[in-house]
């Protein structure tokens, strides 16, 4: 009869630990999947129009630069030509001097293109850095608005398949593009010089 007692004291202990355990757990909530792709934001027609104002504000600045690199490749293109028309009927000095310009010309390009790539990848920075933490702040706010646990980008995560009413992409840049207009695109920075 003790051995009875005890086994009832036990199991009756053990329904009131369970009893307890799942009145003080939280329940659990149902796990929302959506997926994104960073790339289209800068999809020039349907993509983020503050990206797209941005960028094409940064590469208005760097057209004088291409420009320049334009015309200084044609200008060697030109005499490396001339140089190959003219070195079987002029002197070989000559030849040499021309050979000796035309090199010089082209570390010229080679270290101005350098520069200009260089200063490009810094502005390129200056200007994405604080639209993609804008972006990533509205994504977050769009995410937790439409109750969505799990957001995947398959820009950077591959994806093996993702059925189309997971895709959140086309219904986010509609709605950032909604309340974030591409007039409020950062200011450009300045053009930096390059070395000559």
């Amino acid at each position: 009869m003790k051995a009875f007692r005890i086994v009832v004291a036990m199991a009756a202990f053990a329904a009131f630990t369970i009893l307890a355990q799942t009145q003080t757990r939280p329940a659990a909530t149902p796990t929302i999947v959506a997926v994104i792709d960073s790339s289209d934001f800068s999809d020039a027609k349907e993509g983020i129009a503050r990206v797209m104002v941005a960028m094409q504000q940064l590469e208005a600045r760097f057209v004088p630069v291409r420009n320049e690199l334009r015309t200084m490749r044609d200008r060697l293109n030109t005499m490396r030509s001339d140089i190959e028309k003219k070195r079987l009927v002029q002197d070989a000095s000559m030849t040499a001097k021309q050979t000796e310009d035309a090199d010089r010309l082209e570390l010229e390009i080679k270290r101005k293109a350098e520069d200009a790539q260089s200063s490009y990848q810094k502005d390129l920075q200056t200007v994405l850095d604080p639209l993609q933490k804008d972006i990533g702040t509205a994504l977050t706010a769009y995410a937790q608005s439409k109750g969505i646990t799990l957001l995947i980008d398959a820009n950077r995560v591959p994806i093996l398949y993702a059925a189309s009413q997971v895709d959140i992409t086309k219904d986010f840049i509609a709605d950032y593009n909604r309340t974030h207009p591409a007039g409020a695109a950062p200011a450009p920075a300045p053009v930096r010089p390059t070395r000559p």
